[in-house]
């Protein structure tokens, strides 16, 4: 259309220099007796036709106008993705502010109609739009799901990722032609929050995640706080070992650093997108977060309870870990007002402080006592491992998730998992003198 209107203009313009040249040609010859009449009426038809072609050109100036006014609303109606032009980027919020923050959901969903459940609790739970408007990214073109979405009307925005094609992938990845898609999709949803949106952080769930009543108030009072803190590089909602007889329910307000890269509800910097977006893999974007290339040594922040909960069996892990662990994990039901809690002892410095002497001092147990719940007086207790196979053998008989990413246990800060057993803290712990993760554990 724009194409087309450049055209039109620069016809017109033309065609009014062409006829005021031989105007001036006319007016400049001498007239004629006999032909005085004749070129009277050719100069005036000259003039008319110039007048109308000036008219015409003012009216594609004004059709033009309107197309551009009203093409994001024809777009919008007809389900077609119109890239508005990017807006300024907002000042960064004061980290004494954190009301200030505008902090966008990026809801990534595919085929699954049931993304109605995700949206409903995210837009019933969300304090204000302005400060959370709620971006619904669509892959795989499914006309239930786009339906649904489209119910929203204004209060979500619905983004489109244009490429559905297959991804030549390597014969033995067959299978995994979904990972690849997956990768594709973050990459361009992602690309559209801090690229096209300017945005200066976003939280991401999937389609399949049932938020908390206090989701909205964690993120942001982290939020700060990771702005703050260059040894952590996401705000995740998620625990790993959140199963409910693990947490300690009555202790919401609780959270903890992790080496473990959680995903499931997490909040990132533009900064971060800025980093990783030149390198972004084919395939296996999550595990490929948690390799020490991306991570860098820097930590999440993580919750006690979960304050998102997956609900999703159906997906591109054909439920690989739902039935054994996902569906069991517990979601927040209380309200903790983050907002006006002291988050400072998260950070690194005060975190190690802290953290640290406490597990060490806890009086240390057998993984049989824990069993046989014995030597309940002692309060919390530390279990220790002293390799892979004995971590692994540990978490197993303790119900926990026992895989490594590149050494890094799920939930784990500086090899440290903490849960509640049998009612009890425990810290399944490497020795004091630990020297760091070991990638070859897996």
């Amino acid at each position: 259309m724009l194409k087309k209107s450049s055209l039109v203009l620069w016809g017109a313009a033309l065609f009014i220099a062409w006829n005021g040249l031989l105007l001036l040609f006319l007016w400049s010859r001498p007239p004629s007796p006999a032909f005085s009449g004749e070129g009277d009426r050719l100069t005036a038809e000259v003039i008319r036709l110039a007048q109308d072609a000036e008219t015409e050109l003012e009216r594609q100036k004004e059709l033009l106008r309107q197309i551009h006014r009203y093409s994001g609303l024809w777009g919008r109606r007809r389900g077609v993705q119109i890239t508005p032009p990017p807006p300024s980027p907002p000042p960064p919020p004061r980290l004494t502010d954190p009301a200030s923050a505008v902090l966008p959901v990026l809801v990534m969903a595919c085929d699954r109609s049931t993304v109605r459940r995700c949206l409903d609790k995210l837009l019933r739970y969300r304090p204000s739009a302005q400060r959370f408007p709620v971006i619904v990214s669509q892959d795989c073109g499914h006309a239930e799901t786009a339906r649904v979405i489209a119910s929203y009307g204004d209060a979500v925005a619905h983004i489109r990722q244009p490429d559905l094609s297959d991804i030549p992938v390597p014969a033995e990845h067959r299978k995994f032609q979904g990972y690849y898609k997956i990768a594709r999709h973050y990459r361009w949803a992602l690309g559209q929050v801090f690229r096209t949106f300017r945005y200066r952080a976003a939280i991401v769930v999937e389609d399949d995640l049932e938020v908390a009543p206090d989701f909205f108030e964690y993120f942001q009072a982290a939020f700060p706080l990771l702005l703050a803190d260059p040894s952590l590089w996401c705000v995740s909602a998620w625990n790993d070992n959140g199963k409910e007889q693990m947490v300690d329910v009555g202790q919401a307000e609780l959270l903890y650093r992790t080496d473990f890269f959680p995903g499931l509800g997490w909040l990132l910097l533009a900064e971060l997108w800025d980093e990783l977006e030149p390198k972004w893999p084919r395939a296996f974007w999550d595990d490929w977060m948690r390799q020490p290339e991306q991570r860098r040594d820097r930590s999440c922040v993580r919750p006690e309870v979960s304050r998102t909960m997956t609900f999703g069996r159906k997906g591109v892990s054909h439920g690989q870990f739902f039935d054994q662990y996902l569906k069991f994990i517990k979601l927040n039901d209380r309200f903790v007002p983050f907002t006006q809690l002291d988050l400072s002892y998260l950070k690194k410095e005060e975190y190690e402080r802290s953290f640290l002497p406490k597990v060490y001092a806890a009086p240390e147990v057998r993984v049989e006592e824990l069993q046989g719940n014995r030597r309940r007086e002692l309060g919390a207790v530390r279990l220790q491992y002293s390799g892979r196979d004995s971590f692994k053998a540990f978490a197993k008989a303790l119900g926990l998730m026992d895989d490594l990413k590149s050494g890094v246990p799920r939930a784990g800060y500086r090899g440290i998992v903490s849960f509640v057993y049998r009612g009890r803290r425990v810290y399944l712990a490497p020795p004091s003198d630990w020297r760091g993760y070991d990638p070859s554990w897996s």
